[in-house]
């Protein structure tokens, strides 16, 4: 598996990973209702290509299929961290968790920060980020549980 930039033609496979995820992998912690705002089935490319060519996502690649992504941001924020569906407890968040913290020791971020799932809660504590706070947060106006984590580098 590799970790590699994102590039443009990778947006329709990344909005499927995203969708596929939410709906086989989190509906395990939300509601479809929720799962549905969240990731609904009709997402707009134009939109998803114009916040991945701002955000530049590091894409997992294994065998040329992508099975993963994340998002770093200048400030130490994690947005979307996303592995495929069926490859769930391989190895390939934490591969791509190992690719974000290299990346934001050596532009000098020193504090990383994200709003994880219920679902992935438990993956980022295992990685010692620590709870800041729990919160609701609305999506096409449905509300949901997440929780606001950070590591210190």
């Amino acid at each position: 598996m590799i970790i590699r930039e994102y590039k443009l033609s990778d947006t329709k496979l990344i909005m499927k990973l995203f969708y596929n995820t939410v709906h086989e992998i989190n509906i395990c912690d939300y509601t479809q209702e929720q799962v549905d705002a969240w990731a609904p089935e009709n997402m707009d490319y134009e939109v998803w290509h114009k916040r991945l060519q701002a955000k530049l996502p590091y894409i997992a690649e294994n065998n040329s299929e992508i099975v993963g992504f994340a998002e770093l941001e200048a400030d130490g924020h994690i947005d979307c961290f996303y592995c495929h569906s069926k490859y769930q407890g391989k190895g390939i968040g934490s591969k791509l968790l190992i690719h974000i913290e290299s990346t934001a020791k050596l532009q000098g971020i020193q504090r990383l920060y994200t709003e994880a799932s219920i679902t992935a809660k438990p993956f980022f504590a295992k990685r010692r980020f620590s709870v800041v706070r729990e919160q609701q947060v609305e999506r096409r106006g449905v509300w949901f549980q997440n929780y606001v984590m950070e590591k210190y580098l």
